[in-house]
């Protein structure tokens, strides 16, 4: 699988250019964005700047990982975007 670190999000508002305002962790296949944090439990702001990352680049779904939790399962939370749009097979 491709994945890629640290990718610059870029986006266009109101006619306004916005160039590398925040980094997604790691971006899979060009399809998954994964945040990665290392608390002692998510707070809601960590699930909101995912979300933010998933609109604007307009992915489906994202994953948010926590390396300080004490399990895997309670590290672990699957975002979906419910505003993208369908890429159910790429084009050849």
């Amino acid at each position: 699988m491709r994945a890629a670190r640290q990718v610059p999000v870029s986006f266009e508002y109101d006619g306004l250019q916005f160039k590398d305002v925040c980094r997604i962790d790691l971006l899979v296949e060009d399809r998954v964005a994964v945040e990665l944090k290392s608390v002692e439990r998510f707070a809601p702001v960590h699930q909101k700047q995912l979300l933010t990352y998933l609109r604007l680049m307009n992915l489906p779904v994202g994953l948010l990982i926590n390396f300080g939790a004490p399990t895997l399962k309670e590290g672990l939370k699957r975002i979906a975007n419910s505003r993208a749009s369908l890429r159910l097979c790429d084009s050849a």
